[in-house]
Order: C-alpha cells, then sequence, then structure tokens
C-alpha cells in the first residue's frame, strides 16, 4: 500500500501552487497519495508563509500539535518562506521536525524527505527549467507560476529574503504545461508571480527574449484555454502594451489586482514603492476608462513607520477616489532581513488600530454599493464548487462569487446568469 501524506498550506496563491508541486513530486517519486486525516498520515508537512508575523507564530503552535496527533513514526517536515528565512533553526526549537525545504527548494522535496536533520534553503536555486510532475486541486482552473522571486527591494517586504532574486520561466514550458493542464479540462489559467507584468526582464537563459504582453498573447493562442487571469502585477511595470492587452483581449479577466499599499507619496518613497500617489491613480482611471466593468483589488499597510495622521489621510483619499472591489488590508508588521525592520519612528499599536478599523469600514461601505450595482445584470459565470446546500458557485469574468441553485453537471461550465440579489461579499442568480 502507499503512504499518506497530510499537507497544510498557509499563505498566498504562490504558496498554493508550491503545495501542488510537492504534492506531485511526493506522488511521482514517493508513493504518497494525500489525506484529510492527520492521524493516519506517513508523512505531515506545513507550507509556510512569513510575510507577516502572524503565520510565523502559527508554524510552531502548529507543529506542537502535529507532534501530539501524529501516528509512530510519521514524519513532520516545514516548507515555505518561513522555512527558508529559518532554515536550521526551526530544527533547533522543534526537534521532531525531519527536514525543512524552502520556498525556492521544492525540487529537491523527494531527496529532503529521506534525510533526517535536511535543510535546503538555497534562495538562489534555480528552478525555472526544472518540470515539476503534474498535480492539481481543481480539474477546471490551473494555477501557473511564470517566475520565481523579486527584484524589487520594498522596505517593509522579506520575500526576496525567502524566494531569492527574479528569475523569469521560459515561455515553452509555461506554455506546456497549460496545454497539459487544457488536456486535463481546465478551462481557466491563473499565472502567477511576485510581479506578473515584469516577466521576461532575467531569464537563466539569456537568448530568451519575451514579456508579460507576448506571454499573455501566447496563452490566448492555446485551444480550449477560455479565461485568463494574474497576479500580482505592479504599477511600475503597467505600459500602455500591457494596459492595451488587458483590455482588449477577450480572453483576459477583467479584474486585476494593484497593490496600493499607502495613499501617500512620502511613505510610498521610504517604502520604496517607486511611484506615487497621482501615477496610481492615473493607471487607475486609466484602466476604468478603457474596461467599464473592470473589478480592481488592492493591499493596503497601515500604520507604516512615520505614517502621519495626514500621511493616512491621502490613503483614505485614494480608497474613496478608486472604490476597490476588494482590499487586503494589514498593520504594518516588522519583518526580519527588512530595511524597515530597523526603523525607529514606530507607529504605537492603539492607532494603527485605529487606521485599519477606519480602512476596513469605509470599503464595507464601497464594497455594499459596489456590489449592489449588479443586481439586474447578466453575467458569464464559470462554475466550480458544489455546495452541500443544493448551491453551486462560480466566478464572473471580473471575479465576484456567484451562486445558483445547481448540481453536478454545470461543473466546468460557463453559462450566462441574471443577477437577482446581493450580499456584500457575493451575488445569487438564475441561469437564463
Amino acid at each position: 500500500m502507499g503512504k499518506k501524506l497530510f499537507i497544510e498550506t498557509l499563505g498566498c496563491q504562490m504558496n498554493s501552487r508550491d503545495t501542488e508541486h510537492i504534492i506531485a513530486e511526493l506522488n511521482t517519486h514517493n508513493n504518497y497519495t494525500t489525506t484529510d486525516i492527520l492521524e493516519e498520515a506517513d508523512l505531515i508537512i506545513i507550507n509556510t508563509c512569513s510575510v507577516r508575523e502572524r503565520p510565523v507564530a502559527k508554524l510552531f503552535s502548529e507543529l506542537g500539535q502535529f507532534k501530539k496527533l501524529r501516528k509512530a513514526g510519521a514524519k513532520i517536515g516545514v516548507c515555505g518562506c518561513t522555512a527558508s528565512h529559518l532554515g536550521r533553526d526551526i530544527i533547533k526549537r522543534a526537534p521532531y521536525v525531519d527536514f525543512v525545504v524552502g520556498a525556492r527548494n521544492v525540487s529537491k522535496i523527494s531527496k529532503a524527505i529521506e534525510t533526517k536533520g535536511t535543510v535546503e534553503i538555497d534562495i538562489n536555486h534555480d528552478e525555472t527549467t526544472y518540470e515539476f510532475s503534474d498535480y492539481r486541486n481543481s480539474l477546471y482552473r490551473a494555477s501557473v507560476n511564470i517566475s520565481l522571486g523579486c527584484d524589487k527591494s520594498c522596505t517593509y517586504c522579506i520575500v526576496p529574503a525567502t524566494r531569492g532574486e527574479e528569475i523569469s520561466i521560459p515561455p515553452q514550458i509555461i506554455l506546456g504545461e497549460i496545454k497539459k493542464a487544457v488536456d486535463k479540462g481546465a478551462k481557466e489559467v491563473f499565472l502567477l508571480g511576485q510581479n506578473v507584468n515584469n516577466y521576461g526582464k532575467y531569464f537563466s537563459d539569456k537568448n530568451i527574449k519575451s514579456n508579460f504582453t507576448k506571454l499573455l498573447q501566447d496563452v490566448s493562442k492555446i485551444d480550449g484555454v477560455e479565461r485568463i487571469r494574474f497576479t500580482s502585477p505592479h504599477p511600475l511595470h503597467m505600459d500602455d502594451e500591457f494596459i492595451q492587452e488587458f483590455a482588449s483581449n477577450p480572453k483576459i479577466c477583467k479584474s486585476i489586482h494593484i497593490p496600493l499599499q499607502s495613499g501617500n507619496t512620502k511613505v510610498l518613497k521610504e517604502m520604496k514603492r517607486g511611484y506615487t500617489k497621482e501615477w496610481f491613480l492615473k493607471i487607475c482611471d486609466r484602466i476604468k476608462a478603457m474596461v467599464p466593468d473592470v473589478r480592481i483589488t488592492t493591499d493596503i499597510i497601515v500604520g507604516f513607520p512615520g505614517e502621519s495622521d495626514k500621511e493616512f489621510e491621502d490613503t483614505i483619499d485614494v480608497i474613496n477616489k478608486v472604490k476597490f472591489d476588494q482590499i487586503f488590508n494589514f498593520k504594518y508588521s516588522a519583518r526580519p532581513n527588512t530595511q524597515a525592520e530597523t526603523m525607529t519612528n514606530t507607529i504605537d499599536d492603539e492607532t494603527a488600530t485605529k487606521r485599519l478599523t477606519q480602512v476596513i469600514e469605509l470599503h464595507k461601505l464601497h464594497q455594499s454599493e459596489l456590489m449592489a450595482s449588479n443586481v439586474g445584470k447578466t453575467m458569464k459565470v464559470f462554475f466550480e464548487d458544489l455546495k452541500p446546500n443544493g448551491e453551486i458557485m462560480g466566478f464572473s469574468d471580473n471575479y465576484i462569487q456567484v451562486f445558483i441553485k445547481g448540481s453536478e453537471e454545470l461543473l466546468g461550465q460557463i453559462v450566462d446568469v441574471k443577477i437577482v440579489s446581493n450580499s456584500r461579499t457575493s451575488l445569487k442568480g438564475e441561469i437564463i
């Protein structure tokens, strides 16, 4: 009989894709199949995030539970971004951990599990030409990495220290992976990278020439691909060519994540974001003018060191002007190996919490207005999840959750739905 793998994932979509790679490699090379029951697993892995402090604290709490619940002889491993920056310290703090594999070393997982004490955390390891075994959690959507690492130096961000320098994956590998997924039934492709629209700036093979716009065009030419999504683009790389392709290519879904972080130009400069408040607003205005039904989401950090009340009001001003469809909002969290970690002009937690609450409440008002405006519209919805209450869930082109009464024959189908009601976070409709 095969061995059982239990894996828990904390963090972003890139972490989720790394988990799929881990499962695929262990299935192909080590004969593991997944289980949702931790107590029956022969191998237990936690794939971690380190962008904020909370997931790091959760890591050791989870590891303690794993130790208590695991069956005799089961191995425990730590993968992902926290693995990259803590490395052997994880085993020092939790000696029962058998191995540690960083975010840039996923291709080494099959060998790492064989030797207790293995630590693989080289952030310069180049996996861009490694062709992983195939595994996906969804039959209908394929998440595909298009680059590794990050070439930015945002002062608050730990990612360059955990995922290394940016390298783009060769287009022929990306396109080949997508074709395999489409052959197995995928209709939607989700392209992943720290700054996807910086794609093509760096390749291991210097002879390869491409950019993100060309990659989007090549993906859209693949028979069977009906929808293309991507995250996250960087405001700095939203040139005319990219915006025009986003607006005009019918296969590119009209939702876009544009990370703001702060609405104040001085704070943005201290964050080393490379753009101004005015630049950001100009980009959003242009995209909205070219794509009337576009859905714009963003990231916002409040309480960055030195942020004054007046500077925070610039963030509120941008929120009011753009009216983001979704905001991922956070209080600033000092991270190791970042420039901001040494800044001494920190904002007290009470002030940061107050600002965060203000952002959340303002966004709720905008979100309610935006969602209500969809009632009566007809949307093309891609259904992918059957619910136990007789409903089926899917996403509109601009990435809104839509629920209808339906059954499993709608899974994997794109159908016209008339929206009849809304909540603040989702819509309900009827098939036309």
